[in-house]
């Protein structure tokens, strides 16, 4: 079978799940070859990535790689896609990882998907536009497929591959290194699972009515092991920090289990948690859009319905 590039997402060597996903794609179209771009690949990420179907990893361990902005991965998986000629290559619909794909495109002559949130036969993606109103197919015409898929659109399934190490060496251009990385700040990272590869999200929206409030919000994430999310209005609001913002402009999220409290459940927000497999809404307005997405509904006040949740969750540890 052709081969299928897979870009890592990593950070600080720990293969991101998202890499998981895309192996898991690439092994039902092709042969699974992730590629790592950068230092901190050790025996471990081996491992993960062999776990999960990778049969070839090739490693641009270059600390050039990393320490100039975007264009020097696209560098890399251009003499990649110049040398192996695979069948596609897929990397993950983050913001740089769109970057990446687009630029790569640019260098092979090549057609570009981005966002998208299924890869079938002949490489045939699925996209959900319009805030997810609307499902469409889209297939590469000109060249190798480059596609963007969003992460937590597969569920990443481990089948054993080779995972033999094949070393890159890239020259890159000076245009490559025109835009330099000059400081990396690392923020601290918390108790809670991220809220990207979270099993279980919390998510709180407009009725949760303020930001002290939102710890109603916190001690069910809490008590569930789970990762806390917020609607665009909660966090437009000031209520929750952006980056925890679930929806078609905020993050994409699969988890097993989504309990939504005081969202409505417009477009905006049902975009970036529809696929998740069990929704729970919390809502005290009986006609709120959300509990037509809802697997189980609550009618009640969230102030009065979530702390009894969190006692009986406490209760049953």
């Amino acid at each position: 079978m052709s081969e299928i590039l897979v870009l890592v997402e990593q950070v600080d060597g720990e293969v991101k799940k998202v890499t998981l996903e895309l192996l898991t794609l690439a092994r039902r179209l092709g042969t699974p070859a992730a590629v790592w771009a950068g230092p901190g690949y050790t025996p471990e990420a081996k491992a993960k990535l062999a776990e999960y179907g990778a049969e070839t990893i090739y490693v641009a361990g270059s600390e050039e790689i990393t320490g100039y902005v975007v264009a020097p991965k696209a560098e890399m998986l251009a003499q990649l896609v110049g040398e192996k000629s695979p069948a596609a290559v897929l990397v993950a619909a983050t913001a740089e990882g769109k970057e990446v794909a687009g630029r790569l495109a640019v260098k092979t002559d090549s057609g570009v998907i981005t966002d998208a949130v299924g890869l079938g036969d002949g490489f045939v993606a699925e996209q959900s536009i319009f805030g997810g109103g609307v499902n469409v197919q889209a297939k590469v015409s000109r060249g190798i497929p480059i596609v963007a898929v969003r992460p937590n659109s597969t569920a990443p399934e481990a089948a054993a591959g080779a995972g033999a190490e094949e070393e890159v060496s890239v020259s890159l251009s000076d245009a490559a290194k025109s835009a330099r990385v000059v400081e990396r700040v690392k923020q601290e990272k918390g108790a809670r699972p991220e809220l990207t590869e979270a099993a279980i999200v919390v998510s709180g929206g407009r009725g949760v009515g303020s930001a002290e409030n939102f710890s109603v919000i916190e001690g069910l994430a809490d008590a569930l092991g789970a990762a806390v999310g917020a609607s665009r209005a909660a966090t437009d609001a000031g209520w929750y920090p952006h980056q925890f913002q679930v929806g078609q402009t905020g993050k994409t999220v699969s988890p097993q289990l989504y309990i939504a409290a005081g969202i409505s459940g417009a477009i905006q927000h049902r975009a970036g948690m529809q696929t998740a497999k069990t929704i729970v809404a919390i809502n005290k307005d009986p006609e709120a859009p959300i509990f037509e997405l809802a697997d189980y509904g609550v009618v009640g006040d969230l102030h009065q319905v979530v702390p009894q949740l969190t006692e009986e969750v406490d209760k049953r540890k």
